[in-house]
């Protein structure tokens, strides 16, 4: 990934909460085809330092699990906050009329090995640890209890787990740090104003990286 300085995301604590904060990765592996990519849902834990554990699973059927290069890091990619940005929302474009437009995201890369992990009672655990954490803020959260055992134990049998021993971990939050003072804050202003949920992401990012 091009990261020019000032784009560089270097605290661990603004990674972690946008993978937690948007789980569904983009798992980039290496297969005797060429190229693979999975759009998995991850669960991150903090354990073992400094980066950390993704785990996840696919189907049975899908073969990124048995069709990858075992000697080569797999890539997962956590988008955030994204959006475009007008020239328009520049003051220095009334000025001199200088100024292009962009899009402004937030994205994590995760690289690390990727281990297949085929044990019934683990794969339990991560699909417990899934629906606890994403049914958390239903107003009737589902539970795998909910389901007749024997189904349950059924689906478990058609999937894989795997999980990512992250190796190195990389930021970057593109969110008009190369823009003059009076250019961000007309960005956050006009997306403030927005009022949309993704706009008034963006306008915090932009806000904290003008700090």
């Amino acid at each position: 990934m091009y990261l020019p300085g000032h784009f560089e995301q270097p605290q661990p604590e603004a990674l972690h909460a946008l993978m937690r904060s948007h789980p569904l990765a983009t798992v980039v592996t290496l297969s005797a085809g060429g190229i693979d990519a999975n759009h998995v849902p991850l669960l991150w834990s903090a354990e073992p330092d400094p980066f950390g554990t993704l785990r996840g699973h696919v189907a049975r059927a899908n073969p990124m699990w048995n069709d990858r290069a075992p000697d080569v890091e797999a890539l997962a990619i956590f988008q955030g906050a994204d959006g475009y940005i007008s020239p328009s929302l520049y003051p220095t474009k009334r000025e001199h009329g200088k100024v292009v437009p962009t899009w402004n995201y937030a994205v994590v890369h995760a690289y690390g090995t990727l281990r297949v992990i085929e044990d019934a009672a683990w794969l339990r655990d991560l699909l417990e640890a899934l629906v606890s954490r994403h049914e958390a803020s239903s107003s009737a959260p589902w539970s795998m209890a909910d389901a007749p055992q024997e189904y349950i134990e059924r689906m478990i049998g058609s999937i894989v787990g795997f999980e990512i021993v992250i190796s190195r971990l990389i930021g970057k939050w593109k969110v008009s740090q190369n823009q003059p003072a009076q250019n961000r804050a007309g960005v956050v202003d006009a997306l403030l104003r927005r009022g949309d949920a993704e706009a008034i992401r963006m306008a915090a990012l932009v806000e904290e990286a003008s700090k």
